[in-house]
């Protein structure tokens, strides 16, 4: 019998299914902002595997995103089709077929910059570590806006609309699996050790900049995944998209969802999508009333307002 975790991944890919197979009487609108939860669901909780569960602070997780997105672009826009048609293959499955295999790229260009980035940086704590991260996002987002065939400052437009329920659904699935599978096993109590005392946890016998860069990388992935899927949905991308506010927004979810609360973080990301839309019939004050509830929330609950308690971690058996 299966376990109960890999019946839920693939219940969540059977209903993301269905529900795409009937998609075509849902409001476009509609379908684009829970298009938009998905994907922010995928950032913030692998985010959550290098902030929450690994104790680290990285804010250039927009930089992955933006690896991520114009990667998997380039490959449908300009790779892609001239392959297809060099094989002969047309038609729903070989479209299919090219996008996953974009998404795939995306995440592991993404992972290599995460490794790249990670390697030299993630000997550093705190402060140190939140500075090279959002140097890294920012170096990122300035060299995608210098490469003139990736469109430059004017970005990429005209990208497939490959991103649908099934495709932003089953990769939160599967996002959602990997990571707390990880945590949850019992090579990831490395993770928590690190989280909770890295000098004891160095003591112990334990690799903690081995332990910090799989975090980095495996986080950098989704991320790059999250953007190839944003990119697809929004059907254009511009360097400005992924600058320094959008890894601002992936890191309060996290902090607002509870650090290595993985439930908790999902709900973050879904209140923190949807508020926005709320809000728009009283568009001129949005942003600061938005601003001012983050404020009301963080003060009142620091801890996360998605957390109780902290859950205990236990090994796999």
């Amino acid at each position: 019998m299966l376990p109960r975790s890999q019946i839920l991944l693939l219940a969540t890919v059977a209903a993301s299914l269905g529900v795409t197979m009937f998609s075509d009487g849902i409001d476009p609108y509609f379908l684009l902002v829970i298009k938009n939860v998905g994907i922010n669901i995928i950032l913030a909780v692998s985010l959550n595997l290098v902030n929450g569960y690994t104790g680290q602070f990285s804010l250039g997780h927009a930089g992955f995103m933006a690896v991520g997105a114009y990667t998997s672009a380039a490959i449908t826009l300009f790779l892609g089709p001239p392959l297809l048609a060099a094989i002969g293959m047309h038609g729903v499955a070989a479209t299919a077929g090219l996008f996953l295999a974009a998404l795939v790229a995306g995440g592991l260009v993404a992972a290599l910059a995460g490794l790249l980035v990670g390697i030299p940086s993630l000997r550093l704590k705190g402060d140190y570590l939140a500075i090279v991260t959002l140097g890294f996002g920012e170096i990122i987002r300035v060299i995608f806006r210098n490469v003139q065939s990736l469109g430059g400052a004017l970005g990429l437009n005209g990208i497939p609309p490959y991103t649908n329920f099934f495709w932003t659904f089953t990769f939160v699935a599967l996002t959602v699996y990997v990571i707390i599978s990880m945590v949850h096993s019992t090579y990831g109590r490395g993770f928590l050790a690190v989280h909770d005392d890295e000098v004891a946890a160095e003591a112990m016998g334990l690799n903690t900049t081995r332990y910090k860069v799989i975090a980095f990388v495996v986080g950098a992935f989704f991320a790059g995944i999250a953007g190839g899927l944003y990119g697809h949905s929004q059907r254009s991308i511009d360097p400005q998209t992924f600058n320094f506010v959008k890894s601002i927004e992936i890191v309060v979810m996290v902090i607002l969802g509870g650090m290595g609360n993985t439930v908790g973080v999902i709900l973050a990301a879904v209140l923190l999508t949807l508020l926005p839309e709320f809000l728009r019939p009283i568009a001129e004050y949005r942003m600061m009333i938005y601003s001012l509830l983050l404020i009301v929330l963080m003060l009142t609950r620091p801890q996360g307002l998605f957390t109780w308690r902290r859950a205990k971690v236990q090994p796999a058996t």
